[in-house]
C-alpha cells in the first residue's frame, strides 16, 4: 500500500475519536429509477452536516503532532469549514479565530460558535470573501497561528479521503463508479487518489455548478485559472479557483468525466430529496445525485455511490429553491401583459387561463397608460404543456404579452 493509502487508512482511523462512520445507505427510490444499485454517502449526517470536519480534524491533528505547543489555528470560511474547524478545535482544547464575511447568515455564525463553544472566536470581516481571507492571514501571520486551508493543504485532501475509504469498508466490495461534488478540489482529489491506488477499478465521476466549474475552467487550459464571475447559489462548490495541489491529483482527469449542473436544476433534485426521501440536502450536497440523470445512460446495471457531501441548508431558502426548480421544470412562467383599459379586459383574462393555470403573481407596472396598461403575470401549472396552451389562447384572443421568466436582466428588476 502507498504512503498516500496509509495516511488516509489512519487518518480515518483517528477520526474514530470524534465521530463513528456517516452512514452509507441504499437508496430504493433512486435505483428503481435509473435500473441501478445506488447508495448514498451520507456525509450530511456528520456532527457537522459536512464531510468538512475530516480534513479540519487531519490536518489540525497533524499539526499539533509535530507541534504540541501550537495552541492558535486560523481559517476563513463563510460556511461548513468554519464549522469543521470550530469542532475539532474544542476536540483539540486549541483556541481557533474563524473570520467570517460580514454577510454570513446569522444561521451559519451561530452554528460556528455552538461547535467551537469557548474555543472558537468569530470576527466578521469584509462584504467579499477575498477581503476575509485577506484579514484572515494577516491575522495569522502577526498572531504566530496556523493557517488552516479549506481544500489547499495536503493534509487537509487526506483527511477528505477517508470518506473513500469508509466506503470501501461499508459496502465490503469496490464500486463501480463514485460520483463527487467539487468546489476547491480537496475532496475529490483524496477520494481520487486514494481509491486509484486501492480500487483502480472504480471509476469516477465530478460534478461542478454550472457556475462555478472551475475544474472544468483549469482542464482546458491544464493548470487552475480564476473564474471572471461565480454564480455562490451553491455556496459549497462555488469556487472562483481549484486548489493548486488539488489539481495536481485531478490534472489528467478526463473533461468528459466531468459534469456541470444547472443551479436550477439542483433545485429540483433538493426539493425531490425533501419530499420524496426526507433528506435534508444544502445546493452542494445534492450535487452528486442531481448529475444521475446526466449519468442514466451508463449505469444502469451498476454498483454507483453518491457522496452527499453537506446538509446545512437554511430553511430560509426554501422559497427560493421551491421558485428556481418550478421555473426550470416548466411550471412556473412569468410574462408582461398588455391589458386594455376598458372594463372587462381583465375578466376576458381570466376565462383565457386553464383549470389548473394558477395566478402567482399580479401587478401592475405602469398605471398612468390611457388605452393600455402593462402587467407582470406570474402564472403556476401542473404540467409544462399547459402553457403551450395557454399563449396559443392568448394569441388567438389578440392579447400582447412577452414571457420574461428567463431573462435575467428584467428578473433583476421585478421578479
Amino acid at each position: 500500500m502507498t504512503d498516500f493509502a496509509d495516511k488516509a487508512l489512519i487518518a480515518e482511523r483517528k477520526m474514530r475519536e470524534l465521530f463513528p462512520p456517516t452512514p452509507i445507505q441504499r437508496n430504493d427510490h433512486l435505483s428503481a429509477h435509473y435500473g441501478a444499485d445506488i447508495w448514498l454517502k451520507r456525509e450530511d449526517l456528520s456532527p457537522v452536516r459536512s464531510y468538512k470536519i475530516r480534513g479540519a480534524f487531519n490536518a489540525m491533528r497533524k499539526v499539533l503532532a509535530a507541534n504540541p505547543e501550537q495552541k492558535l489555528f486560523v481559517c476563513a470560511s463563510a460556511g461548513n469549514h468554519a464549522q469543521g474547524v470550530a469542532f475539532a478545535a474544542r476536540h483539540f482544547g486549541v483556541r481557533a479565530v474563524v473570520f467570517m464575511p460580514v454577510t454570513t447568515p446569522q444561521q451559519k455564525v451561530q452554528k460556528t460558535r455552538v461547535f467551537g463553544n469557548d474555543s472558537v472566536e468569530i470576527r466578521l470581516i469584509g462584504d467579499y470573501f477575498d477581503d476575509t481571507l485577506a484579514a484572515a492571514q494577516s491575522y495569522c501571520t502577526e498572531a504566530k497561528g496556523h493557517f488552516l486551508a479549506p481544500f489547499n493543504d495536503a493534509d487537509v485532501i487526506e483527511g477528505q479521503a477517508s470518506v473513500a475509504v469508509e466506503i470501501l469498508d461499508q459496502i465490503g466490495t469496490a464500486p463501480d463508479l463514485v460520483v463527487l461534488p467539487v468546489g476547491g478540489g480537496g475532496l475529490a482529489s483524496g477520494v481520487r487518489t486514494y481509491l486509484g491506488e486501492v480500487a483502480p477499478a472504480t471509476e469516477l465521476r465530478y460534478v461542478e455548478p454550472a457556475g462555478g466549474a472551475s475544474l472544468t475552467a483549469a482542464l482546458a487550459v491544464g493548470h487552475p485559472v480564476s473564474l471572471s464571475a461565480v454564480d455562490t447559489f451553491v455556496d459549497g462548490a462555488a469556487v472562483a479557483r481549484v486548489g493548486d495541489l488539488t489539481f495536481d491529483a485531478l490534472s489528467d482527469v478526463p473533461m468528459a468525466h466531468v459534469l456541470t449542473a444547472p443551479e436550477d436544476r439542483i433545485c429540483v433534485t433538493i426539493l425531490e430529496m425533501l419530499n420524496v426521501e426526507g433528506i435534508v440536502l444544502e445546493p452542494a450536497g445534492a450535487l452528486s445525485i442531481d448529475a444521475l440523470g446526466d449519468l442514466a445512460g451508463d449505469i444502469r446495471g451498476k454498483t454507483v455511490v453518491c457522496v452527499t457531501s453537506g446538509g446545512n441548508f437554511d430553511f430560509e431558502r426554501l422559497p427560493e429553491v421551491k421558485e428556481r426548480a418550478q421555473r426550470f421544470s416548466g411550471l412556473k412562467k412569468y410574462f408582461l401583459l398588455r391589458l386594455p383599459q376598458r372594463p372587462g379586459a381583465l375578466r376576458d383574462f381570466l376565462e383565457i387561463l386553464g383549470p389548473d393555470d394558477d395566478i402567482a403573481r399580479f401587478e401592475y407596472l405602469k398605471k398612468s397608460a390611457r388605452n393600455f396598461g402593462t402587467v407582470l403575470i406570474g402564472i403556476e401549472t401542473k404540467a409544462a404543456e399547459n402553457f403551450v396552451k395557454l399563449f396559443a389562447r392568448l394569441d388567438e384572443n389578440g392579447f400582447t404579452y412577452t414571457d420574461v421568466t428567463n431573462d435575467d436582466v428584467v428578473g433583476e428588476f421585478i421578479l
